[in-house]
């Protein structure tokens, strides 16, 4: 096991990755830290980027700018409703955002890890981040970079349906909002220009790719290509029946228990101006544009390259990383080291023990006992690791003092929910599992009700505040001053 206390303490807790997880950890520690410890939070992002609006903004047109949200207000609570709304036409503040300096977050991509530092890309003086070895050190580490995500909605990757070859590179798109915004709006035109699409997987991404271009542009053929015979197979029967119905519904040809033969795509076949494909089973499908949206991969190279025997090598859950109830990292405890009552311990961290009790994994780079991958989930399991971590200070801060009474160091232990999802079919329903029971939802907003998640990272707004791109007006605005 990896020692917890460093030589020299930093007083530092990182948190790698601030969407849904991180984010929510970052504020618990900003609000719980003792007096002496910051919080520093990383991201390659300079906003964070709703992933479940993407598939919609990208094929209707003049909602892309809010899909990006500023994280100004990433270490504050979420505002009460009638709380006075910060000015949104002021101009943002500059990365590094510092609330004081015990709260920082920085813009950069990791480029390496080690047991109690990371490497950056770029330098942080200021931060303790010297130009000479970019380095951050810190004493606890919440890692939460989530997963790799499928081409139509990876705004780090080129558009889907184009030539890379030929495509001129959004060199604005690597991690800012208005390459963000770019690539959404050159992803619409090029669905706009579809005369078929096929899109290849039958999760959540997939069916609301589906169900949106059928609907927003009817005279466009749309194929759903689904290896199951059964769609949301970890959900209830109900809303693969739902799905199937919608599906039917806006004409999109649907194909369950098939599996698209990879190798068709790679000898870019083409018939009358479409390309075609090929199923496992022979099955002939042409279409202008292909979506691959066939699952994440979880983002762990970092984690395996310290901590091998903590990422899972193959299997179902191949690639996540091995966590406690806790949410500390774990390892498989060798067969020959087993305790001989083993069979009578605890069923809720089988086989495992701690690998480094100052890393934590949350969201989707967790293999967090069954937990689906989603934001409600790795909001949770932010907020339970961000707890633990505080617990673990105070305790080591009053074990250093001259206090004699020891610091409760029982951690809080993880336990997911009932699966939970809801996933839009077509502009104006939806389908929802919460809590066991499976319903539907009719007259849903364009924008999916954006706002609220814009809610939970600081700003108290409504619907009507982001109908204009009010960063870019401030920019603008700016950019005529300055002239």
């Amino acid at each position: 096991m990896v020692s917890l206390v460093r030589s020299s303490s930093t007083k530092t807790v990182a948190v790698l990755g601030a969407s849904y997880g991180g984010a929510r950890a970052a504020c618990i520690l900003a609000q719980g830290l003792p007096e002496g410890w910051r919080v520093v939070l990383v991201d390659r992002n300079d906003h964070m980027n709703h992933l479940y609006v993407l598939p919609r903004f990208a094929v209707l047109p003049g909602h892309e700018h809010k899909a990006f949200i500023p994280y100004n207000n990433v270490f504050a609570p979420p505002p009460a409703f009638d709380a006075p709304m910060p000015p949104l036409t002021a101009p943002l503040k500059p990365t590094p955002i510092v609330n004081d300096s015990r709260q920082v977050f920085l813009h950069a991509s990791i480029t390496s890890l080690s047991p109690h530092s990371v490497t950056l890309d770029r330098a942080f003086p200021e931060f303790g981040v010297a130009d000479s070895d970019r380095t951050l050190h810190f004493d606890y580490l919440v890692y939460a970079l989530g997963s790799h995500l499928p081409s139509p909605i990876n705004l780090w990757g080129p558009i889907p349906g184009e030539d890379v070859e030929k495509a001129d590179v959004l060199d604005v798109s690597r991690g800012t909002k208005r390459g963000g915004v770019a690539w959404l709006k050159r992803f619409h035109k090029r669905v706009e220009r579809a005369s078929s699409v096929l899109v290849v997987g039958g999760g959540a991404l997939g069916i609301q790719f589906a169900t949106d271009i059928a609907e927003i542009y009817p005279t466009t053929k749309v194929t759903l290509l689904h290896s199951r015979t059964r769609l949301l197979p970890r959900f209830d029967e109900a809303m693969h029946s739902e799905i199937v119905s919608s599906l039917s519904s806006l004409n999109v040809c649907t194909i369950l228990g098939d599996r698209l033969d990879l190798s068709s795509l790679a000898s870019k076949e083409t018939r009358d101006g479409e390309r075609v494909v090929r199923t496992q089973s022979g099955r002939e499908i042409s279409a202008e544009l292909v979506l691959l949206c066939t699952g994440q991969t979880p983002n762990t190279a970092l984690l395996r390259s310290v901590f091998p025997n903590s990422v899972h090598a193959d299997g179902p859950n191949k690639g996540m990383a091995s966590v406690r109830r806790t949410l500390q990292l774990a390892e498989p405890i060798p067969a020959d080291e087993l305790p001989d009552d083993f069979a009578q311990l605890s069923i809720n961290d089988p086989k495992t023990r701690v690998a480094a009790e100052h890393v934590f994994a949350v969201g989707d780079a967790a293999d967090a006992f069954g937990a689906v991958n989603a934001g409600h989930n790795a909001f949770f399991q932010g907020q339970l690791a961000a707890h633990n971590i505080i617990r673990m200070v105070k305790a080591s801060e009053r074990d250093a003092s001259s206090e004699s009474e020891p610091e409760d160091l029982t951690l809080e232990k993880y336990a997911p929910g009932l699966p939970s999802i809801k996933v839009s079919l077509g502009l104006n329903k939806s389908v929802y599992q919460f809590q066991g029971m499976v319903g539907t939802k009719e007259e849903q907003q364009p924008d999916l009700d954006v706002h609220l998640i814009w809610r939970y990272y600081g700003f108290n707004v409504e619907r009507e505040d982001l109908e204009t791109d009010f960063e870019a007006e401030a920019g603008a605005e700016a950019a005529v001053a300055g002239a």
